[in-house]
């Protein structure tokens, strides 16, 4: 928890590390961009930070060296570690790197003793229960992150990553996308495919998979059944043990209304809503878990439409509908006004179909900061700093931070209190997430939930606090108490690997956050069209981690992702001394990262939102980004012109090619097609931004390209990879570039920057954006709507998409509700009203532009010579210009040629080449020779 420690000249505030946004330690200024006082690591060095805490708690501090109420960067405070005769300790992302002459880790607690099995662990350690073999009841990153975390843990403690043996299930669509969790797991049991209440989120298929594996315990994750109570409750009947709260726990914190009931009969804070002011009788010295009635939970909950519209009414508008049973997004929508509250309410039913629904009121300008619990099966519970989710997207969180800086150390000690508080009233046990609403103007918080569960973004506190949550969860299951747990007696700065207990209400040392972490979450959503998902193949995902940038993601190449699948399938993580030093290390990070596939990414506007000024100076809300998207800020685009190059290039190179290849394949048949099918230039149109280009592309030789546009004219070199990508030299400088060709689109992409071609601006035909599920018509068969409306609903990736006309006019269905789509699948058909409203595009009138840079064959008389005969050699082998170009071109290369030829030094530079080459072949030579002890001479 966060804590003031004031001695002599010595005064840090610091906080926690659980969230999105820093507290580090800080001056009595408050500075916000303090260092830590440690860096981060697996196994401390346990006398650097008792030495340099020992500063702040002893009253005569004469013998030690006075540090200045100022800010310490992470060098002075090193600095100040040397005088003690301790070598500085040398961050690493993997853990402590305080190495001996030999690459050893060096420890003042050395594990001294072995463990080969969980069942030695077990007996050493004071657990309960064995665990060697588990059923992990998730897909995606979720799977990846729990086997890696455990395996881990399993080769520090068993020297055997696979002392932990893993199930896991897998549909016939993860198969497909080839994921890559299928391929870490020990062992996969196929299951049904489509929604995931027929697979991951179905409990008793859950349980039956489980007794047919033979599993000690099952792990949910995050998302699927995580949260739902029917999963522990049928474990346990049946001896399986469930790595996660219990079910009274479960739904008691939960359910986010039963959740709001417990936090107000706590005391906390909460904002309006349906159920204000409903508690529970509660008394501190029974010790039995809190419950809460179903009529008492009833009063909280809205039955329909009307009964939400009055309590929204009473509430007062902006009002959030929320389904208890939803999250990541699913089940919740902002309503502005009683007008759109039907519709809106209606979507939350149909997201999360049989939850129970509240309203709570819309808090404007707060920030979302959430507090990491860890708890026992012994009463034991803690808080592991605190994290920062304010920048999100439809609800959703995109980036993460810890610790949660924005908050004063005194106030989020209070959010930390509350949520160990909380976790104790229901007796708690697992990893847990408390979240809160908070206004940086008042210093005020407001509970908003408690997710059971661990939490996405809990790398995040792993990294500032030093713990491995799923081994810490894996741990606890076996019933061991938090105090023999070796990552939270090295938080707390006690033996590592002893047996005393923990007072954590009093602890002789208060843990504090080390460095500062930001997360971004990598989803398959197109930022362009309001962040809407897509599924498809990954051709390439590369990814350079550094000593403090890592990240881990569900797919590789020639993976992808399934209609089904959560759009999240990548997450990045920085480590920094500071906030703005972790943004920095991300920002280079997320440049370098090379993604290609069928779907969009948000690496791009995650680029962009780092490098606003509002993120640097962390001047931040929930809202946020929301209005970022509403004013349509994109992400930074290629120049126009290279994009219309690029385009071009592309799309004609594959009509040409096309035109061989088929040529070529009538001709193996015994046929002929007609000789004007065999063609090297093609005409190539395409919109951007509302402008129509139309480029005449012509293929002038195997890498050579003639660009024609408006009378202008130019040559691009350009080379075809063996990835697809285009390798184009324009005007002194290279570009790597790929093109996805889809239903009404291109998509090129240019280095790291994606712009998009449009091939028609047809209102007429209302196209689905991407593969998912129609669930419904927001209007009759031919009935009207105007420019804006939404005239039907489809389920993408587990969220409902609004899809809207851009013109008025007559709606006519073409699919029927409950019809699969394809990516660009025609949805309806829209007469129009007054077809001639219908913006045109306009047709670009300039110049393409021209190079400024000498070209790269060179100028001399033999290198002129070189490139003019290449010319025409291809010209003979059918590389021709169309005319009005051919006979111009033609003239101006031979008398190039002739010109060469005539000139009598012409033979003394290529002389002269030829010299060049014959000495280097001379040298290699004699010392080939002269190593094979060969006379020459």
């Amino acid at each position: 928890m966060s804590k003031e420690k004031k001695s002599g000249e010595v005064s840090f505030l610091l906080g926690d590390t659980n969230g999105d946004e820093v507290e580090e330690g800080t001056s009595p200024e408050d500075d916000p961009q303090s260092g830590p006082l440690e860096d981060h690591h697996e196994e401390r060095h346990d006398s650097v930070p008792s030495m340099i805490s020992a500063s702040s708690s002893r009253e005569d501090s004469s013998q030690e060296p006075k540090l200045k109420s100022t800010r310490l960067s992470f060098s002075e405070i090193l600095r100040g570690v040397s005088t003690f005769g301790i070598d500085p300790l040398k961050h690493s992302m993997s853990g402590a790197s305080n190495l001996d002459s030999r690459g050893r880790r060096m420890s003042y607690h050395p594990k001294d003793f072995s463990v080969a099995t969980p069942e030695e662990f077990v007996k050493r350690f004071g657990g309960k229960s064995v665990i060697n073999k588990v059923l992990i009841a998730n897909n995606g990153i979720a799977a990846v992150k729990c086997m890696r975390s455990v395996r881990r843990w399993a080769y520090e403690m068993f020297r055997n990553e696979r002392a932990i043996r893993f199930v896991v299930m897998v549909t016939p669509e993860d198969l497909k996308a080839n994921a890559e969790y299928i391929r870490l797991a020990d062992q996969y049991v196929p299951v049904q495919g489509g929604t995931n209440n027929n697979n991951y989120a179905n409990v008793e298929l859950i349980l039956d998979i489980a007794k047919r594996t033979q599993v000690q315990a099952v792990w949910a994750g995050w998302g699927h059944a995580s949260e739902n109570p029917k999963l522990p409750e049928l474990l346990h009947k049946n001896g399986i043990i469930f790595i996660g709260p219990p079910e009274g726990a479960m739904w008691a914190l939960g359910d986010k209304i039963a959740s709001s009931i417990v936090a107000q009969t706590a005391g906390v804070p909460t904002m309006p809503w349906s159920g204000s002011g409903l508690t529970l009788k509660y008394n501190k010295e029974d010790n039995k878990p809190l419950s809460v009635p179903s009529d008492l939970y009833r009063k909280g909950c809205v039955e329909d439409v009307d009964e939400g519209l009055k309590s929204a009414n009473k509430i007062g508008f902006p009002v959030m509908i929320k389904a208890s049973e939803g999250g990541g997004g699913k089940g919740i929508r902002k309503a502005e006004n009683a007008d759109d509250f039907p519709n809106l309410f209606r979507q939350v039913q149909a997201e999360v179909p049989g939850s129970p629904i509240f309203i709570m009121k819309l808090a404007t300008h707060a920030r979302h900061l959430e507090v990491q619990i860890l708890a026992d099966n012994y009463g034991n519970a803690i808080s592991l700093f605190g994290r920062d989710c304010s920048i999100q997207r439809r609800h959703q969180k995109i980036i993460e931070e810890a610790p949660a800086s924005v908050a004063t150390s005194v106030v989020f000690d209070k959010m930390e209190q509350a949520a160990v508080t909380l976790a104790k009233m229901v007796c708690y046990v697992s990893a847990g997430t408390v979240e809160y609403l908070y206004n940086e103007e008042t210093e005020t918080f407001h509970f908003l939930e408690l997710n059971p569960r661990l939490q996405v973004e809990h790398p995040c506190t792993e990294m500032v606090a030093d713990i491995n949550l799923p081994a810490a969860q894996l741990q606890i299951a076996m019933g061991l108490p938090l105090y023999r747990l070796k990552d939270i007696r090295q938080l707390y700065d006690v033996d590592t690997w002893g047996d005393t207990p923990i007072d954590f209400s009093n602890p002789s040392m208060h843990p504090r956050p080390r460095g500062h972490v930001i997360a971004a979450r990598i989803t398959s959503e197109n930022p362009d069209e309001g962040f809407k998902p897509s599924s498809g193949t990954v051709q390439e995902l590369n990814f350079r981690s550094s000593k403090n940038v890592w990240g881990y993601f569900s797919v590789a190449a020639t993976g992808g992702l399934h209609e089904y699948a959560d759009s999240q399938f990548g997450h990045c993580f920085s480590w920094g001394e500071d906030r703005e030093d972790a943004r920095e290390n991300l920002v280079v990070a997320l440049k370098e990262l090379s993604i290609r596939g069928d779907f969009r990414t948000t690496v791009e506007y995650l680029i962009k939102l780092f490098e606003t000024e509002e993120y640097q100076n962390n001047k931040i809300t929930t809202g946020w980004l929301d209005k970022l998207i509403s004013e349509n800020v994109q992400a930074e685009k290629p120049d126009v012109m290279l994009g219309v190059i690029s385009g071009a290039l592309h799309i004609g190179d594959y009509q040409i090619q096309d035109c061989f290849q088929t040529f070529q394949a009538s001709l193996e048949r015994g046929q002929i097609l007609p000789a004007n099918s065999l063609k090297n230039h093609v005409d190539v149109e395409f919109i951007s931004e509302g402008i129509k280009y139309n480029v005449k592309v012509v293929k002038t030789g195997p890498n050579n390209y003639f660009i024609c546009m408006n009378g202008s004219i130019l040559e691009v070199e350009a080379h075809r990879l063996s990835d697809g990508g285009l390798l184009i030299s324009f005007d002194g400088a290279s570009y790597t570039t790929y093109m996805k060709d889809q239903v009404s689109s291109y998509r090129i992409t240019i280095g790291n920057k994606t712009c998009v071609l449009h091939k028609e601006n047809d209102p007429t035909k209302l196209r689905s954006p991407s593969a998912g599920k129609l669930l419904n018509y927001m209007i009759d068969d031919g009935g009207h709507v105007f420019a804006g409306d939404v005239y039907a609903e489809i389920e993408v990736m587990k969220m409902v998409m609004e899809l809207r006309v851009t013109e008025n006019g007559c709606v006519h269905y073409v699919k029927r509700p409950g019809a699969v789509l394809d990516g660009g699948s025609v949805v309806a058909h829209l007469d129009l009203d007054d077809p001639s409203r219908v913006q045109q595009a306009q047709s670009f009138t300039g110049t393409l532009p021209q190079p400024q840079a000498p070209p790269t064959h060179g100028e001399k008389l033999h290198q002129l010579f070189q490139s003019t005969r290449a010319e025409l050699e291809n010209i003979l082998a059918g590389y021709s210009l169309p005319e009005p170009y051919f006979r111009p071109k033609l003239q101006e290369s031979i008398e190039r040629l002739m010109k060469c030829l005539r000139d009598p030094a012409l033979p003394l530079l290529e002389l002269q080449v030829y010299n060049y080459i014959c000495a280097a072949f001379k040298s290699f030579l004699i010392s080939a020779l002269s190593q094979s002890n060969i006379n020459f001479y």
